[in-house]
C-alpha cells in the first residue's frame, strides 16, 4: 500500500436492475435447454434485461442517484464522475458524460470511462483512492453500468444465459475522521488471456484499400478457459489482499465477489473455507451483470439483512482482459 494517501470514505451504495424478468424457462422458447440445464452449470435461475429504449444510462442514472441520497454529498459538490463500462449504449460520449448531464452535476468537472470489464469498479475504486489520496478531488462517483443483453449471441447458449443488465454506483470521498475504508487494494491484468473473452467493434476501411475480416459485435467467451483461471488465480490473490491489509481470513466479515457463475463463487468460498454465510451471492436472481454485480450484492444484502453494516468485506472481481482485482473494506453504517 502507498504511504500517506489521504484517508477514502465509501459514503454511499446504490443499484438499479430493470424490471423485465427473463426466466431460464424463458429461454426454452430461443433453444434447446432446461432450467435444469442452466442452473446446475451456473446458478442461475433468470436475469432482468433492458426493454424497448432502455439502456445502461438509465440504470447507471438511477443507482448513482440512489448512491448519492445515502451519502448525503450534493449532487453539486461531486468534482469527478468514473464510469465502469464493457458494453454501454455508445462508445462515445462516455457513459460517465451522459451520466454527468443527467444528474445535472455543474462546473464541467471530470468524467471518463474505464474499461476493464467485470473487474470494472475495483479499477474505478483503486484510481479514486489515488485522486482523493493525492488531494486533486474530494468527492468522487463511481459508477458500473452495462445492458449486456444487447451484445450477447442469443443464438449461443453457452453465452446468452449468464448475462443480466444492471448498475451499481459508489460515491467515496476524503475521510475527514482520518480511518481509511480501503485497507487493501490492487488490481492485475493479463493480456496474453484476452481470447478467453472478447467483443469485436465491427468496420470496414476505406475503400481505397485492401478490406478487413468482417467481424460481429458479440460477446464471445470460452467459459471452460476462465472457470479454470479463476479458480487457480483469483483465490492465492485473495489471501495476498488479506495479508496486506493485515488480517486474516477470519477476521473479515463478508466476501462479496462478483456474480459470474455460482461454481466459480463456491470455488473461493471453499478456498477460504467461509460459512455461507459469510458469502454473499444473488447470481441466482440477477445472472451477471458485469462490473455491477458486486454493488448490487452488496445493497441487496444489506436490505435483506444478510450484510450487517459496521463490518468488513472482501470486494472481489475478474473480466475480460483477463483482468482482476480485489479490496479488503470497511462497510459503515448507512452507506446503502
Amino acid at each position: 500500500m502507498i504511504k500517506n494517501l489521504r484517508p477514502l470514505r465509501i459514503a454511499g451504495v446504490g443499484y438499479s436492475v430493470p424490471d423485465a424478468i427473463i426466466t431460464n424457462d424463458d429461454l426454452t422458447k430461443l433453444y434447446d435447454t432446461s432450467d435444469e440445464w442452466i442452473y446446475t452449470r451456473t446458478g442461475i435461475k433468470e436475469r432482468r434485461v433492458v426493454s424497448g429504449n432502455e439502456n445502461a444510462v438509465d440504470l447507471g442514472e438511477k443507482a448513482a442517484r440512489n448512491a448519492i441520497a445515502k451519502s448525503g454529498i450534493k449532487i453539486e459538490d461531486i468534482d469527478c464522475v468514473i464510469a465502469a463500462a464493457s458494453a454501454p449504449p455508445q462508445l462515445y460520449p462516455a457513459l460517465s458524460c451522459n451520466i454527468q448531464t443527467r444528474l445535472g452535476i455543474p462546473n464541467y468537472v471530470p468524467a471518463f470511462d474505464m474499461t476493464a470489464a467485470c473487474s470494472g469498479l475495483i479499477y474505478a475504486l483503486q484510481v479514486a483512492r489515488g485522486l482523493i489520496g493525492a488531494g486533486l478531488y474530494k468527492n468522487i462517483l463511481l459508477v458500473a453500468s452495462d445492458n449486456n443483453s444487447r451484445l450477447v449471441d442469443w443464438e449461443d447458449r453457452g453465452s446468452s444465459i449468464l448475462f443480466g443488465d444492471g448498475a451499481g454506483a459508489f460515491v467515496v470521498t476524503e475521510a475527514e475522521d482520518g480511518v481509511d475504508d480501503i485497507l487493501s487494494i490492487d488490481v492485475r491484468a493479463d493480456g496474453s488471456l484476452g481470447q478467453y473473452i472478447y467483443m469485436n467493434i465491427p468496420g470496414k476501411n476505406c475503400p481505397l484499400v485492401d478490406p478487413c475480416d468482417e467481424t460481429d459485435a458479440k460477446i464471445h467467451m470460452s467459459g471452460r478457459d476462465v472457470y479454470k483461471f479463476v479458480v487457480t488465480t483469483l483465490p492465492n490473490y485473495i489471501d495476498k489482499c488479506i495479508e496486506d491489509a493485515g488480517m486474516t481470513a477470519e477476521d473479515i466479515d463478508y466476501l462479496i465477489p462478483h456474480q459470474a457463475n455460482q461454481r466459480i463463487i463456491e470455488a473461493m468460498q471453499q478456498r477460504l473455507n467461509y460459512p455461507d454465510e459469510k458469502v454473499i451471492s444473488n447470481i441466482k436472481y440477477y445472472g451477471n451483470t458485469s462490473a455491477a454485480s458486486i454493488p448490487i450484492a452488496l445493497v441487496e444484502g444489506v436490505e435483506q439483512g444478510k450484510v450487517k453494516l459496521g463490518s468488513t468485506a472482501i470486494l472481489c472481481g475478474f473480466g475480460a482482459g483477463m483482468t482482476w482485482g480485489a479490496a479488503v473494506v470497511r462497510l459503515r453504517d448507512g452507506i446503502c
